[in-house]
């Protein structure tokens, strides 16, 4: 019998873990949003996830193209520090 691979592993601690899994108890499409406030949404509910960095490192391997994944957000395959908005960036700061 062959070893089971992580991905496997971890499938089965998330079935084990249910709601406890915040990829189980919240709407997917959210770990995969557009908007940056979406996104960091997306990793604060990340935090407290009890397979976060099991998460991250099957994303690593697995060279996910993007998402949220163990509480970082991926684009084009790496780690980035965060979203940015869609659109061109001001030319000029905007008053707060």
């Amino acid at each position: 019998m062959s070893q089971p691979t992580r991905l496997t592993v971890l499938d089965d601690e998330i079935e084990r873990l249910g709601e406890l899994v915040p990829c189980r108890s919240y709407d997917p499409e959210v770990f995969f949003a557009e908007s940056p406030a979406d996104v960091e949404y997306a990793k604060a509910l990340c935090k407290g996830c009890p397979l976060r960095e099991a998460c991250l490192e099957g994303a690593k391997d697995r060279r996910e193209p993007w998402g949220v994944w163990g509480g970082e957000l991926f684009v084009q395959g790496v780690v980035v520090p965060r979203k940015r908005p869609r659109g061109r960036p001001r030319k000029n700061p905007v008053a707060a």
